[in-house]
């Protein structure tokens, strides 16, 4: 994961990077700010719509290397019992052994395990996710939405983007089936990614 050639603006001040610019200052160690940032999923519910949820609480950090991006790398590590899809009911019923057994496994993490260049603006991610001890490689596609200096002093840098899961290869495999056919919860979960990243001092 690292920087293109983009727009770079400030909360004080904007300034164009002219196309193949040199973004290296940007190159660096990054945590991941919880309070701007949104880890989110969607699946398909009884064949017809879409539940949407995130989790709330999670630790992230980046090394982006703004000359070589296949030099960058991320690490992430979401609490499972911070899901939250907006229904109490249902929150409760993903925390327990019929999907995520949050007590026994308390963590979902991903590591990345190489970076590279795929647009102007988009990155490839590879790396491990690890769900309820089961760790499977998956595919990141993020785009990078731009760099800021915030009102106090902090570079920032952000990303967008996600990728689409088999959720049954993590051993998530719970499910009903419906008098009219199909099932309650599809297989297929689409990972969501909003990251807005604090540069360390």
């Amino acid at each position: 994961m690292s920087i293109f050639s983009r727009k770079t603006e400030s909360d004080t001040a904007v300034a164009d990077a002219p196309a193949g610019a040199d973004l290296s200052h940007l190159t660096g160690d990054y945590t991941i700010d919880p309070a701007h940032s949104r880890i989110g999923f969607t699946v398909r519910h009884a064949m017809v719509t879409n539940v949407r949820g995130e989790f709330n609480e999670y630790e992230g950090k980046l090394h982006l290397d703004g000359a070589d991006p296949s030099k960058s790398s991320a690490e992430l590590v979401i609490k499972v019992a911070s899901i939250n899809t907006n229904q109490a009911q249902r929150d409760e019923h993903l925390r327990t052994g019929d999907f995520f057994a949050a007590e026994t496994y308390p963590e979902i993490t991903f590591r990345s395990t190489s970076a590279e260049q795929v647009g102007e603006d988009v990155y490839r991610l590879h790396g491990d996710l690890t769900i309820k001890d089961v760790t499977r490689p998956v595919t990141l596609d993020l785009e990078f939405t731009g760099a800021a200096t915030d009102l106090y002093g902090a570079n920032r840098a952000g990303f967008e983007g996600g990728t689409t899961v088999d959720r049954t290869d993590w051993g998530l495999t719970y499910n009903a089936a419906l008098e009219t056919g199909g099932v309650l919860i599809g297989e297929k979960v689409k990972l969501i990614l909003d990251i807005s990243a604090v540069k360390a001092a």
